[in-house]
């Protein structure tokens, strides 16, 4: 194998070159899916678009082993939009339990309203009818739509940005924010063929969680190790900016995160005063209470009461 055809400054390939660095992809890394895919729910034919939608949002930031459990038992309760369009906000928060990030549970909840108001129930498979629903941005239309209906679009999440940045522009990592560079090298290392598309998309995406990890990656282990750019120059360390770390201990997150447990687990309205006892600083915990309320996962009743959404 060669090396892949060198990329224009933007991150775009050469249209001058004789081979697109794509066609050069294609086919080992959807062999090497076929072989190594991971047997995952939302990606058996009976999980059906609602399964592929619903797994999109709890799999953002979240890691697989942590959705597991939470997707089955929410495919269980609700294996229909109309389902959890049907019971209240709140249900969803409370579903959603320790998954983090609970206003994707709102905004899940949201495009299930909409799908049964517009849409006769069914997930649509129409990319700018899935883009116009709430809380679905460019990345969740084109992941559905692809996954759910085998369509051609470039689906661009963390792992596949670090395989293209890595594979094809020669760096260790993709900027922080998604770039509009980046969606036209996605775009130009699309297939033409639908099915192929749809199968790269998915397989891009496996090899970067499991293989072109952010750290200790396994280049051993990969199909295109011989093409990676990076890899033959030498793997030459980043030098963007700093690659933002995740904390939690302390901040705001985890404040907001006990009091919702608080909530979670009560079936009926919640006390100021048992609240109060989630966390000793006073500021903080009134700033995360307030937060929660202003983002909607939380309603505040007279008398200083507390719960969970309902309407």
């Amino acid at each position: 194998m060669t090396a892949l055809t060198k990329p224009q400054p933007d991150g775009t390939a050469d249209p001058s070159s004789e081979h697109a660095p794509g066609a050069q992809l294609h086919s080992p890394v959807i062999d090497w899916f076929d072989e190594h895919a991971r047997d995952l729910p939302w990606r058996r034919p009976e999980a059906g678009a609602w399964g592929v939608m619903v797994s999109e949002f709890m799999l953002q930031q979240t890691p697989v082993n942590r959705v597991l459990p939470v997707y089955e038992q929410w495919l269980a309760r609700w294996p229909r939009p109309a389902d959890l369009a049907a019971e209240a906000p709140g249900e969803a928060v409370r579903a959603w339990g320790r998954l983090g990030y609970p206003r994707r549970a709102l905004r899940l909840h949201g495009a299930a309203a909409a799908i049964t108001e517009r849409h006769g129930g069914d997930v649509p498979a129409d990319h700018a009818q899935l883009l116009a629903l709430p809380g679905i941005g460019e990345y969740t239309a084109a992941a559905v739509a692809s996954f759910a209906y085998g369509q051609r679009h470039a689906v661009l999440d963390t792992n596949v940005r670090r395989v293209f940045a890595r594979a094809v522009t020669g760096v260790q990592y993709p900027p922080n924010a998604t770039t509009a560079a980046e969606r036209r090298l996605a775009r130009a290392l699309l297939p033409e063929d639908e099915r192929t598309a749809a199968r790269w998309a998915a397989a891009s995406m496996e090899l970067g969680a499991l293989v072109c990890t952010a750290k200790n990656e396994s280049c051993h282990r990969c199909p295109i190790a011989a093409q990676c750019a990076w890899r033959l120059a030498d793997k030459p360390a980043h030098e963007g900016p700093p690659r933002r770390g995740q904390t939690y201990a302390g901040t705001d997150r985890q404040v907001r995160g006990r009091l919702l447990a608080v909530l979670r687990e009560a079936h009926s309205p919640v006390p100021q005063a048992i609240l109060d006892r989630v966390w000793q600083e006073p500021v903080q915990r009134a700033r995360a209470l307030d937060g929660l309320v202003a983002d909607g996962l939380v309603e505040p009743l007279p008398g200083g009461l507390y719960r969970l959404p309902m309407t």
